[in-house]
């Protein structure tokens, strides 16, 4: 799977170029990025995951999610190779702590028929109380708190496709949880 690089760090414009080649839809720019940054983001993955088979496995997934999220990157807000680095860690991150949950949580028991019911009568009221908290916040507070928990996306990220500054958002997302807490009384 992975390739040798060359010996020097590529340089930051080329990387750059092929970031948004590869958004572009360039295979041949993906293979280029592939050969030139495969072995830094697997010796991250090694030294974050210590189980060569798994940091394989990741980054796979790295490549693939550079894949589908190239068009996405921006020159202007910092270098190709950091770009990757970061989506290289925020995986090995997200294994690592799904490892340690999947090791250390016992099995849960096999609830009864009973607990099922109650359990998704009770999932959905609250589910419906949060919708209609939510929709009583101010329009900031509902967008960034769907972008957030509905969509996935990153404070940086929302931050981005809001056009507010990083700190705009997270206050944002805080204030309209502890508004939410406090109105479905959690």
């Amino acid at each position: 799977m992975l390739r040798t690089s060359p010996a020097a760090r590529p340089a930051p414009d080329l990387l750059c170029g092929l970031l948004v080649s590869v958004g572009q839809g360039s295979q041949s720019a993906f293979e280029e990025l592939y050969s030139r940054m495969s072995t830094p983001v697997y010796s991250l993955a090694l030294g974050m995951l210590r189980q060569p088979a798994l940091a394989l496995e990741v980054c796979q997934e790295i490549f693939l999610q550079c894949w589908q999220q190239a068009a996405r990157f921006d020159p202007a807000l910092g270098s190709g190779r950091s770009w990757l680095l970061t989506i290289a860690h925020h995986k090995c991150v997200d294994v690592v702590r799904r490892e340690r949950r999947r090791t250390s949580e016992p099995l849960p028991e096999e609830p009864a028929a009973d607990d099922d019911v109650a359990r998704a009568a009770l999932s959905r009221l609250l589910g419906a109380e949060v919708l209609g908290a939510l929709q009583e916040l101010p329009f900031a507070q509902q967008q960034a708190i769907a972008l957030a928990f509905y969509g996935g996306y990153t404070h940086g990220e929302i931050a981005r496709q809001t056009g507010h500054a990083l700190g705009t958002v997270k206050t944002r997302i805080r204030d309209g949880l502890q508004r939410l807490r406090s109105r479905v009384g959690l």
